[in-house]
């Protein structure tokens, strides 16, 4: 589960104040989907870094299975990351001069899992996302939508109880977008994985069990 409590955040630019996330409360229980809409500027990105762990508030209490993770030490909270909490992006961050299979192990050998140990959990997540036979190629090799598929299977290569999204399909055409889509929902509903998902997709908003919309660091609508 991840509560929210009065939750803040303000950037200080040349002197100015600018409240991106305003006394936010909010709820999201374990296993459930939640979409967070909202036009730009209106907190999104902000909000699910600190989810996170990405970074900090200025104030509230963020709870993560019923633990303030704001209470603990930055090496408390990096590990409990790698270890909880997945990560997929619009700009996926794959490293170019890594292989698919490499670029998926990373979150578990740094993570202290033996080679042998996450290249065998490797190439079982890239079989489940559909890209057993380009397991070698690295990210300038792949398409769009399959470097993306490769960054869903790294960030489940630890077994997350989280798994946060920002614009998972931004840079996708519909087709493959959808398929992005598709693979998130059964991670979901197939494996029970918290997902959070902050997008402009009103497609993807409308597979997810709840949404949220954001407008000037405040929800004003949840349906």
């Amino acid at each position: 589960m991840i509560v929210l409590e009065n939750l803040s955040k303000t950037f200080v630019k040349e002197e100015n104040k600018i409240d991106v996330l305003r006394g936010m409360n909010l709820k999201i229980e374990k296993g459930e989907s939640l979409a967070v809409l909202g036009a730009s500027g209106a907190g999104k990105s902000t909000l699910i870094h600190i989810m996170g762990i990405l970074d900090h508030p200025t104030g509230g209490r963020l709870f993560i299975n019923g633990m303030n993770v704001f209470d603990w030490e930055e090496k408390k909270r990096a590990s409990f990351r790698n270890a909880h909490i997945g990560f997929v992006f619009q700009f996926n961050n794959l490293l170019p001069e890594f292989s698919a299979l490499e670029n998926t192990m990373m979150p578990a050998l740094i993570g202290g899992v033996s080679r042998k140990q996450a290249g065998e959990k490797a190439c079982k997540l890239l079989e489940e996302v559909g890209l057993e036979s380009r397991i070698r190629h690295k990210p300038g090799e792949l398409s769009g939508g399959e470097q993306q598929r490769v960054a869903i299977a790294r960030a489940l290569i630890m077994e997350p109880d989280i798994l946060l999204v920002d614009e998972p399909t931004g840079n996708l055409d519909t087709e493959t977008g959808r398929k992005i889509e598709d693979i998130l929902v059964h991670l979901n509903v197939e494996k029970k994985i918290t997902l959070v998902a902050v997008t402009h997709n009103q497609l993807l908003a409308d597979r997810m069990s709840e949404r949220i919309v954001l407008r000037d660091g405040k929800i004003y609508d949840n349906h």
